[in-house]
């Protein structure tokens, strides 16, 4: 009898186990098809929004902005077995030229695999951007705002013309506001999970070694829940965790200390990337003088900046206010987003330079503000009048809901980026595709861009730079004219391209065989291309 009952015991608790596990099973795949349904959404809006508003995609000539493609050049020589800094100069980080050149390993000659990374961190943009939203408001109700904030920021001044080091890290920034957000909303004050520390130490890692002028960030984040910790008694965990998050900054640096030290190039390393970034770069002490002249330098620059950008500085500010008058909102949590705010802005701006691009991460900001719109719309649809309408909005509302938004904000995208009147122009007609025809009459043609960035001629003919000083960069180094001047003096490369000007002594070795004017910004340029005698 005791073994018929033991008997059906086991099989009644593997019957109850099986249950369980059936549930479970069926539970995770409904949250694998209703995540990968998000996921893909996000996608779609990334796609959409890219394809009007970076010159990157496929509707555009090419991207003929300077800066990426000086990004592209580092990338592919970093590709092509070259050692960036100790052979090629440029003064970004290098996980920036890395991700260039993977771009450049799916295609060599055009901007398409850049666009793709461009989807991919778009899109994790803006399901960071979701999340925050759901801290907020109701998950169809954030659905909503998706397309909202694609217009709001990637039609923006600000955004440029696609391809920033800041837009790669823009999806970076928006997670670590997310799990700040969230950990101070849901979670404290219990002490923070490491694995969350380890994994917002990594993004601030590589944020560094792409540029390191927007780590404020990450100090208001880090000095936000280790005080938080440290005056409640978690004094051990508070330290606890500022260690992990230093190790995952420190965990990023590895591969390139292995990189550089293989290559005995620390010294170009630091010298390019921090040295020359620090002491020749920033202009604010010049500009300015006294701690009330660069207040005033910076109180401007703002003031510009949201004239320019007003899209997303509206629901940036709004989400400022938001958080200081939402009754949902303990002190800190107010305090902790001002301060990721103010110091963002003041480690990008302090130097005193300012460019259209600088603000991109300022954006995540916004954020907050759609978030409190999300909670307007929540109380207008379900709450009004004290009624609950959970269910008085159907699927199918809310998808044509989304709909309409989209299309509405796809309209804005179009009328307010700065890059669609772009799309007009012929390839065949435009400058870079016709010296692209001289310079390829050569087998293995080599290039240096004198009196100007890379104006992208590397790009389209896919030509690796030969010259440490392949371009004239922004940064004032004497060093760089001198080699530039005697590598044409020499003849070093086969063709060299100069931008409205060019030395009196270039035609002893050079002629000119290409001449184009192009109008960019309002601006027209004056090409002039020369071929080695």
């Amino acid at each position: 009898m005791k073994k018929k009952q033991e008997i059906r015991g086991k099989i009644y608790r593997r019957m109850i186990k099986s249950e369980v596990f059936m549930e479970k099973k069926e539970g995770l795949i409904c949250r694998i098809k209703q995540n990968g349904k998000i996921y893909l959404y996000m996608v779609a809006m990334a796609v959409l929004f890219l394809l009007i508003c970076s010159r990157s995609s496929l509707l555009y000539p090419c991207n003929n902005w300077d800066d990426a493609n000086s990004y592209f050049s580092m990338g592919k020589f970093m590709m092509n077995g070259g050692v960036i800094y100790r052979d090629l100069y440029d003064q970004k980080g290098p996980y920036l030229y890395l991700l260039y050149g993977l771009a450049y390993l799916i295609s060599g000659n055009t901007f398409f695999g850049v666009f793709l990374m461009e989807i991919l961190a778009v899109s994790f943009f803006l399901l960071a951007g979701y999340r925050i939203f759901c801290l907020y408001c109701r998950e169809k109700t954030a659905l909503v705002l998706v397309p909202i904030l694609a217009a709001a920021c990637l039609s923006a001044k600000s955004f440029y013309w696609g391809g920033a080091a800041e837009e790669f890290c823009l999806p970076l920034f928006a997670w670590s506001l997310y799990f700040s957000l969230r950990y101070f909303k849901e979670e404290y004050p219990k002490a923070p999970g490491l694995k969350m520390i380890l994994t917002n130490g990594i993004f601030a890692g590589i944020i560094m070694q792409v540029k390191f002028n927007m780590l404020g960030f990450y100090f208001a984040w880090m000095a936000a829940i280790a005080l938080m910790n440290f005056t409640r008694a978690n004094r051990k965990k508070a330290l606890a965790s500022c260690g992990v998050f230093l190790s995952g900054m420190g965990i990023t640096f590895l591969p390139w200390l292995i990189y550089f030290g293989i290559h005995g190039a620390l010294d170009d390393w630091y010298t390019c990337y921090i040295y020359n970034n620090v002491f020749l770069y920033s202009d604010l002490s010049k500009a300015s003088t006294g701690i009330g002249g660069k207040i005033y330098t910076l109180a401007k620059i703002l003031y510009y900046l949201i004239l320019d950008n007003a899209s997303y500085f509206i629901p940036l500010i709004l989400g400022m206010f938001f958080l200081l008058v939402y009754r949902g909102t303990r002190w800190y949590e107010k305090l902790n987003l001002y301060a990721m705010f103010g110091l963002l802005f003041l480690g990008i701006f302090v130097g005193g330079a300012n460019l259209p691009y600088y603000s991109i991460p300022l954006m995540v900001f916004a954020t907050v503000g759609l978030g409190a719109v999300g909670v307007f719309l929540d109380w207008l649809l379900y709450e009004r009048g004290g009624k609950n309408k959970e269910t008085g909005t159907s699927t199918v509302k809310w998808t044509a809901a989304i709909v309409c938004v989209c299309l509405v904000c796809l309209t804005e995208a179009w009328t307010g980026s700065m890059n669609t009147p772009f799309m007009e122009q012929k390839k065949e007609e435009f400058f870079l595709y016709k010296f692209k025809e001289i310079v390829q009459q050569e087998e293995e043609p080599t290039l240096l861009n004198y009196n100007c960035l890379d104006a992208g001629l590397y790009t389209v003919a896919e030509i690796v730079p030969t010259c440490k000083y392949f371009q004239t960069n922004g940064i004032p180094l004497k060093e760089m004219e001198e080699e530039q001047r005697r590598y044409m003096r020499e003849g070093k490369t086969e063709f060299v391209l100069t931008r409205d000007s060019y030395p009196e002594n270039i035609r002893e070795m050079y002629d000119l065989v290409g001449y184009e004017k192009n109008l960019s910004n309002g601006t027209e340029f004056e090409y002039y291309l020369f071929k080695r005698k």
